[in-house]
């Protein structure tokens, strides 16, 4: 067998894989498309009935006759009515959860553009160590900063507020260490003719920086994003109130009685994620292979 058709059996057996894995990884996402759109009875025909523990009425569990199934044969909004219309916690559990994610992820990616411009701009010692503690603090999952986190709010008197969870989010280092790291690798030259002209330091940041760092903008913002609308360690510790939960950890406290609502509210809870990243998609590979336009 010559190398040319080596290579080409290896690209095929490559493709199949990678093709076989997206449709594993998007068969959950179909699947619960295609069933908040089925009805009541389809739903109960396919999964079985919804059952409560008679010794513990938290625990649920479904029939054994599970038929899963990715084309209704009917189409139906009932779902969609009643976690719209009808049940407005549901909504009031998306607006928590955009009112903690948008805040969080915008003034985040805004302290995030001067902290990391006066890292790549002016280097020194005494910054070196300051961004390696930036590396430190970014590696720790949330579980070891939750306590810390926990005993700061409680001194400030801001648990059980928004601003317990809004307020560490804000100061993550995890935007600070992506575009210290974009930044460093914009050409000084750049900067050298710009002084030249006569720009200051604040114009050199915004028509220079931030437009040479906007796919690695538009990336960490998704990344940021997507990241704090899925948190739930957060809300659970430092709300006490579930009324100011997000959609996020109540996903979990759905009555599980109906099987299609708690697939409709799946999707409602997908579409910010879903759009953020069809919007941004080029952006986001741009963000990884390039540095702030300037190819690695």
């Amino acid at each position: 067998m010559t190398r040319r058709r080596k290579e080409r059996t290896l690209n095929i057996v490559i493709t199949v894989f990678a093709c076989i894995a997206a449709i594993l990884f998007l068969m959950p996402t179909v699947l619960t498309i295609a069933n908040s759109f089925m009805t009541s009875t389809e739903i109960s025909a396919n999964y079985g009935a919804m059952l409560n523990n008679i010794t513990d009425s938290e625990k649920t569990f479904i029939s054994e006759n599970v038929n899963l199934k990715f084309l209704p044969d009917k189409v139906t909004f009932e779902q969609y009515k009643s976690v719209l219309f009808k049940s407005p916690d549901y909504l009031l559990k998306f607006w928590n959860s955009v009112m903690l994610t948008v805040p969080i992820t915008f003034f985040q990616i805004i302290i995030a553009i001067f902290t990391s411009y006066g890292f790549s701009r002016y280097p020194n010692k005494y910054k070196s160590v300051i961004f390696f503690a930036y590396i430190i603090l970014m590696i720790m999952p949330y579980q070891v900063t939750l306590v810390p986190n926990f005993l700061v709010a409680e001194k400030f008197n801001i648990l059980n507020t928004r601003w317990a969870i809004i307020l560490p989010g804000i100061f993550s280092p995890f935007s600070v260490f992506l575009l210290t790291k974009v930044m460093k690798r914009i050409p000084h030259s750049y900067v050298e003719a710009a002084k030249l002209d006569g720009a200051s330091e604040f114009q050199i940041l915004t028509k220079i920086y931030v437009p040479m760092c906007k796919g690695a903008l538009v990336s960490i913002t998704m990344l940021v994003f997507i990241d704090y609308w899925n948190m739930v360690e957060q809300p659970l510790v430092l709300m006490k109130d579930s009324d100011m939960h997000p959609l996020s950890v109540f996903l979990s406290q759905i009555n599980t009685g109906d099987i299609g609502l708690a697939f409709a509210v799946g999707v409602v809870y997908m579409i910010p994620t879903i759009l953020m990243f069809l919007y941004g998609e080029d952006y986001l590979v741009e963000g990884i292979t390039c540095s702030g336009g300037i190819k690695g």
